[in-house]
């Protein structure tokens, strides 16, 4: 099972994907409601079945998707035959998509066994074409799950997950309304910063990080203002692409920790939860990387170059706070219905994601999240 993606990029690209799926037997099409009905994915699936022989289209992947959800999709529809799947959608798709194409595989392990954290070996030969330019969950070893019982979210992580072929294709991005490409958007700035701070970050995580933050920093608010323009659209799909990358060779870390429970219990949507927690997050953070986040304002475009690192740190933390404003993205919990008696239970549920706060350039405590939180109600 090789575990690198082939990456094809660029307006028009979706023209030439049919050969991908030609005499395929069957072939799994994944999408959600919103995605199903643009017009360059309808062109796209009549590419696929002109190629394929049989073709199974799964067009109502919900938003923030839970262990139930993707149960009921295999007790509906039968995976067995599957030879190649196609997940085309924002993050909750991709996921899903990833998530069938190792349960569609004969010898996987079923959605319970891989919960309780057996290992995915195998899938069937996969195609993920994001249409936000957000997750990076197509260059990423994850499918994450919403898992209502505890209140949180889970991850099922395997290297076997990264598809055979990506496909970033700037049109498909293009009908995103303003606050999905924006919160998206700051979703992969998270990402890219993040791991770019993180306890376990390594010099080819470190790489990709330098190229999508510059890529993002020069692009984001073009991309979501003048959803036309092409170009900006197709370097924040390789700013997001960059992001998921960077999250295969290193992790995210306080931010994702404690938005898990803000889109598990509260069902905030994940870049708007990570958005009202960038900045407050990396005010805490910057003591502890203060040469990284020095390096990364060097990419902003503007950028005072003359300030000495501990001042470039806090500038980068001041960029985060206005990006945020500019882009017209909620600022506190308290404009999203959550209120300061929820404040234990946020705490308890970002604790407990110790997969990610291992990756906290420092140590953290309870009390450190709280006084975080804390800066969320205004």
């Amino acid at each position: 099972m090789h575990i690198h993606s082939t990456v094809l990029s660029g307006h028009k690209v979706l023209d030439d994907i049919g050969y991908l799926v030609r005499g395929r037997n069957k072939v799994l099409f994944v999408s959600d409601r919103n995605i199903i009905g643009i017009a360059g994915v309808q062109t796209l699936l009549a590419h696929v079945k002109d190629n394929a022989h049989d073709v199974l289209v799964i067009d109502d992947v919900p938003p923030e998707p839970s262990d139930a959800d993707v149960r009921a999709i295999t007790e509906k529809w039968s995976l067995a035959g599957v030879e190649f799947v196609i997940g085309v959608g924002g993050g909750s798709v991709l996921d899903v998509a990833k998530l069938l194409s190792a349960l569609a595989h004969p010898e996987s392990p079923t959605l319970d066994e891989l919960l309780a954290g057996t290992k995915v070996t195998q899938r069937v030969k996969a195609l993920m074409v994001p249409t936000t330019a957000g997750t990076g969950s197509e260059a990423t070893p994850n499918a994450i799950l919403a898992i209502p019982a505890r209140e949180t979210k889970q991850g099922i992580i395997s290297p076997v997950l990264l598809p055979d072929y990506v496909a970033l294709a700037p049109e498909l991005t293009t009908t995103m309304p303003h606050k999905i490409a924006a919160s998206t958007g700051v979703d992969a700035l998270c990402h890219l910063i993040e791991c770019f701070t993180a306890s376990i970050a390594n010099p080819v995580s470190d790489n990709y990080a330098m190229i999508g933050m510059k890529k993002l920093f020069e692009t984001i608010e073009q991309s979501v203002e003048q959803p036309d323009d092409l170009e900006a659209k197709l370097n924040m799909l390789w700013a997001s692409y960059y992001g998921g990358a960077c999250i295969a060779h290193a992790g995210t870390h306080l931010v994702h920790a404690m938005s898990y429970p803000l889109g598990g219990k509260y069902h905030i949507p994940h870049g708007v939860a990570n958005a009202i927690l960038l900045a407050p997050v990396f005010e805490w953070v910057r003591p502890l990387a203060v040469p990284k986040l020095a390096r990364a304002y060097e990419l902003v475009p503007g950028a005072d170059l003359s300030l000495d690192d501990e001042a470039k740190s806090h500038a980068l933390v001041q960029y985060f706070s206005d990006l945020v404003r500019r882009l017209k993205l909620p600022a506190s919990l308290q404009e999203l219905g959550i209120g300061r008696e929820h404040l234990p239970d946020l705490v308890k549920a970002a604790l407990d994601v110790q997969r990610l706060i291992k990756n906290v350039p420092g140590k953290v405590s309870g009390d450190d999240i709280e006084q975080v939180y804390l800066k969320l109600f205004h």
